[in-house]
């Protein structure tokens, strides 16, 4: 009677909800050090938020499947996938707007700075082209912008990692049983 009431108990939504808020926890604790230490500008620490989202997926929809009698549909996958990289992406957003309105402003700053040195170092644009890409670029990295950005590429990346995870870990229960 204990199982069953477990098993029920466990919704897709609930995986998601809770691994959501802890990967998003996890995300801010590596963002802030990524951050801290200054290597927001070095693409490989930068990638480090994307493993622990690919980790909290997975780790989520195992989570998931173990609690369902070693059962998950696809579309239970996708759910725990698209909730989680939602909750992450809000938690994200969240800090994004903190951390460069009240902790270090200075930090997009020094993101378009690295953005022209790279641009002039290519000598493949003039400097009309490189003023123009700057004030594009400056539109995106402030203000309600860059929260949308971070939203929707948290959101838009979890649902693709879903996909692939989701068609690896599912097992639908047998519908003839």
């Amino acid at each position: 009677m204990t199982t069953e009431n477990t098993s029920s108990l466990v919704t897709p939504s609930a995986i998601g909800m809770r691994y959501g808020l802890l990967t998003g926890l996890v995300s801010i604790i590596v963002s802030f050090a990524i951050y801290a230490l200054q290597l927001d500008q070095n693409s490989a620490a930068k990638f480090l938020t994307t493993v622990v989202l690919v980790v909290g997926i997975i780790l989520a929809q195992r989570n998931y499947k173990q609690l369902n009698a070693g059962f998950m549909s696809y579309g239970d996958g996708m759910t725990i996938g698209a909730l989680l990289s939602l909750v992450v992406g809000v938690l994200s957003a969240l800090f994004t707007y903190v951390y460069t309105h009240f902790i270090d402003a200075d930090v997009m700053t020094r993101a378009m700075e690295k953005a022209r040195t790279d641009m002039e170092a290519r000598g493949n644009m003039s400097d009309a082209q490189i003023d123009q890409a700057m004030a594009i670029s400056a539109k995106f990295t402030s203000g309600p912008i860059l929260l949308i950005i971070v939203l929707l590429g948290s959101l838009i990346f979890g649902v693709i990692i879903s996909l692939i995870t989701s068609a690896i870990i599912k097992n639908p229960k047998p519908e003839f049983e």
